[in-house]
């Protein structure tokens, strides 16, 4: 009889967090502060986006590069973006070949189909900003071949009064489960304790 005392408990897969505009990785400190309970391998890179200015495909190229560095070409990963932070890491799964090595993509509050908010601002000044009009070229690019994302775990968080992204619901992935988290605002969906107990519970789900 083999005995289940003192046994290690299982390895964490390597979790990446990436942050939104105006944003840096102190965004995710209650999250971190948790999840180091758990010994979890986590990357939180800093991706300068020059309030909105760089274009979102040039911040995945940034976010592959901080990846390979911290965890090499072929670890399995999860991944967690929050707000324009999801839109980065799902330009990295689709078109930078990030799906092959990912188990788990989690869109905190990401404007998977645009925002009303972004909609009249101008490209050549704040494309980054642009990439998340409701219809840009970047979404539909995204939404046109889905298949990089058919073997992931996708899950889509929104908040229903969010002024972020608007309306609220359109922070779903076209594929996935999605939820709303009953808190008020943009930010409380990575910062109200009600939403980390939820992230943590989708993160240990394994």
């Amino acid at each position: 009889m083999t005995s289940s005392v003192n046994e290690p408990a299982p390895a964490r897969r390597p979790l990446i967090l990436v942050h939104g505009l105006w944003d840096s990785p102190r965004l995710f400190n209650r999250l971190v502060r948790r999840l180091d309970a758990d010994e979890w391998p986590l990357l939180v890179p800093h991706l300068p986006h020059r309030l909105g200015a760089v274009p979102l495909v040039t911040l995945a190229e940034q976010l592959d590069d901080h990846i390979r560095q911290r965890f090499g070409d072929d670890a399995s990963v999860d991944l967690l973006g929050f707000s324009m932070g999801g839109i980065i890491g799902r330009v990295w799964l689709q078109q930078l070949g990030g799906a092959r090595r990912t188990h788990r993509f989690i869109s905190v509050g990401s404007p998977q189909q645009g925002t009303l908010t972004a909609q009249w601002i101008p490209r050549w000044l704040f494309a980054g900003l642009a990439d998340m009009k409701c219809g840009s070229a970047l979404l539909r690019s995204l939404n046109a071949d889905l298949s990089p994302l058919a073997d992931l775990d996708c899950v889509s968080y929104f908040c229903r009064w969010d002024l972020m992204v608007v309306p609220g619901w359109q922070a779903r992935l076209p594929v996935g489960t999605a939820r709303g988290i009953p808190v008020l605002t943009h930010q409380q969906l990575i910062a109200h304790p009600r939403s980390l107990d939820v992230l943590l519970q989708t993160l240990r789900g394994d």
